[in-house]
């Protein structure tokens, strides 16, 4: 697992090298085309409704363990985008590091090192060309909101927080008590950072990470 760590620096200095550090690697090249990522598995009775996918936008409450028999390839590339040394962020972090561990995931993880250090850190996790970008932290929620409109062909995950108005390449996963939609806008559930317990971020990852695999895309999934 490759990590890089962002130290403090200007906005126009972060965006500057964004790319040099972009082609640092300890792992497999990930700047070699491949073939879009493929399922393993298949969702299960319960996920989406039988007559149709859910339109743009929509909040689907799957059944629980619908998501279980979807995993990804072998090889899968995956960014993990992190902000904030938070218990919630910190348990967001620990549940996709072990995720990837089980999966046989490769990740690489950026952190933005501050509020003047997100953008960048959003353009570097998309620069390093992976099949998914996971988000965790709820700093991330107003640049992400502003970055992936932009960057159409990057699927994005948002694990505990969401987009208000995300487009179709970002997903959210949440929960009672994990609804962040950015600063100055309402939640459909009361912030509480105990609800990010190990179980319930781990089973968050499975479920975005399956929804993703399957292109259920653009929505939130709403577990319990």
């Amino acid at each position: 697992m490759l990590t890089l760590r962002r130290p403090a620096r200007t906005l126009a200095t972060a965006a500057l090298v964004a790319g040099v550090l972009a082609g640092c690697s300890t792992g497999g090249d990930w700047s070699r085309p491949r073939p879009e990522p493929t399922a393993v598995g298949a969702l299960g009775a319960g996920f989406v409704e039988p007559s149709g996918p859910p339109s743009p936008e929509a909040t689907l409450n799957p059944r629980p363990g619908s998501w279980d028999g979807v995993g990804p390839p072998p090889g899968y590339r995956v960014v993990l985008l992190t902000a904030g040394d938070d218990e919630p962020t910190t348990a967001l972090v620990d549940a996709v590091t072990r995720w990837a561990d089980d999966e046989d995931v490769d990740l690489r993880t950026v952190t933005a090192a501050d509020a003047h250090d997100l953008v960048p850190s959003i353009i570097e996790a998309i620069d390093l060309n992976a099949d998914l970008v996971v988000s965790a932290g709820n700093d991330l929620v107003d640049p992400l909101a502003i970055v992936s409109a932009s960057h159409l062909d990057q699927p994005f995950l948002v694990v505990g927080a969401e987009l208000a108005e995300p487009t179709h390449n970002v997903t959210a996963v949440d929960w009672s008590g994990a609804a962040f939609r950015g600063e100055g806008l309402g939640a459909s559930s009361t912030y509480d950072p105990d609800s990010f317990t190990p179980e319930r971020c781990a089973t968050a990852v499975r479920a975005g990470v399956a929804a993703v695999l399957s292109d259920v895309t653009g929505i939130v999934v709403w577990i319990d």
